[in-house]
């Protein structure tokens, strides 16, 4: 099990940037037995960037979201009030962007790492990272 960054999510269904680390792990995690866990966070940080116009897709954010849905291996993880809860109990320092926080909250929970180029998240000690 792994868990996507928001930009992770977007350059592996768009064909973007990947490190070598970070596409054999979703690689791996698409097969048979594998599970790459998104965030409902990063749903939301894709509708606001699509609205802001940082970013444009080929269809609907909806459609978009409920297609990521249906790869077999990926399951969108709900924002239920313990990651709510989890996401301002974060141990150590952390940054304040929200939705890095809910997605970090949610690899936690999981025990699972977390594939990001996030430089931020990355040198954060309580989080297990891939890149």
């Amino acid at each position: 099990m792994i868990v996507l960054d928001t930009h992770t999510l977007l350059w592996w269904i768009g064909g973007g940037a990947l490190s070598k680390q970070a596409r054999a792990a979703i690689a791996e995690e698409s097969g048979e037995n594998g599970e790459i866990v998104v965030s409902a966070m990063s749903a939301w940080e894709i509708a606001l960037l699509v609205s802001r116009g940082k970013i444009r897709l080929s269809m609907d954010v909806s459609d978009w979201v409920e297609r990521v849905g249906r790869i077999d291996a990926v399951r969108f993880m709900p924002v239920d009030s313990s990651i709510a809860i989890r996401s301002i109990e974060l141990p150590g320092a952390f940054h304040n962007d929200p939705a890095d926080r809910v997605i970090v909250a949610t690899a936690r929970a999981l025990s699972a790492p977390l594939v990001t180029r996030d430089r931020l998240i990355r040198k954060y000690e309580h989080v297990r990272t891939i890149w």
